[in-house]
């Protein structure tokens, strides 16, 4: 379906600029709104459930002629990754309740959170650029 291809693109870059402009300084440019916006925290988490929910979806729809759930592994992994990291540091931040699962996912996904926001940014450019390549 394409909704679920423009959704998909827009979530991924969306989220990954979220989780990589949120320690980033004004500097007096014209995204210094979308910044100050993107670091609201329910704003992250409307993004983030957004996000991990048209991740799965993705794996579950498919483009005319394309190869299903292959087809569309990165973006949708992508997508999940981005989506699961900003719900966990809205959790992270708003519960007083720590686990060990939950320390071994935080030093995955929220200490990287720059690395999986870019690796998210980078997947919804390419996987707009190349449209129908397999794993992409």
């Amino acid at each position: 379906m394409v909704q679920f291809y423009l959704l998909s693109i827009l979530m991924n870059i969306v989220a990954g600029y979220s989780l990589i402009s949120f320690q980033t300084e004004p500097n007096g440019t014209k995204f210094d709104g979308v910044r100050e916006f993107l670091k609201d925290a329910t704003i992250r988490l409307v993004l983030g459930i957004l996000c991990s929910t048209v991740g799965f979806f993705k794996l579950l729809t498919v483009m005319r002629g394309d190869i299903p759930v292959v087809g569309d592994l990165v973006p949708s992994l992508a997508g999940m990754a981005s989506g699961f990291t900003l719900l966990l540091e809205f959790y992270k931040n708003n519960s007083n309740v720590t686990t060990a699962a939950l320390e071994k996912l935080d030093s995955i996904f929220v200490a990287n959170k720059r690395l999986v926001g870019i690796i998210s940014i980078v997947s919804g450019f390419v996987h707009f650029l190349f449209a129908n390549v397999l794993f992409l």
